[in-house]
């Protein structure tokens, strides 16, 4: 059974810093590209970054520089480093896989995680 738990989402003020951790279990994480997502309140799921296993990342344009990932495959665990956060930002984020390499739509990756709230303050 695939599981993704999210944790390190909270509050903070524009400008700060947060970093978002997924761990994953029931999949070959080391061969998975993992996906991050967002969805703010009344807004549709949209992508924010992806890792393929290779360690290369890609991003929305509109965290592009901002937002990093990465991941520990020994820990079968994937983050997001968010910083310069704006209140746009404000959303729950989360983490899916395994996603296609590049690919961006939500329906596009198989199992999901509960999801960790980001709220950035003006």
């Amino acid at each position: 059974q695939v599981q993704l738990v999210e944790s390190g989402g909270g509050l903070v003020q524009a400008g700060g810093s947060l970093r978002l951790s997924c761990a994953a279990s029931g999949l070959t994480f080391s061969s998975s590209t993992m996906a991050w997502f967002r969805q703010a309140p009344g807004k549709e799921r949209e992508f924010v970054g992806g890792i393929r296993w290779s360690g290369s990342a890609y991003y929305a344009d509109s965290v592009n520089g901002r937002f990093t990932s990465s991941r520990d495959n020994a820990k079968n665990t994937v983050f997001l480093q968010m910083n310069s956060l704006k209140p746009e930002d404000t959303a729950i984020y989360y983490c899916a896989a395994p996603c296609p390499p590049g690919v961006v739509a939500p329906r596009a990756c198989d199992y999901w995680g509960q999801g960790t709230q980001v709220t950035v303050s003006s």
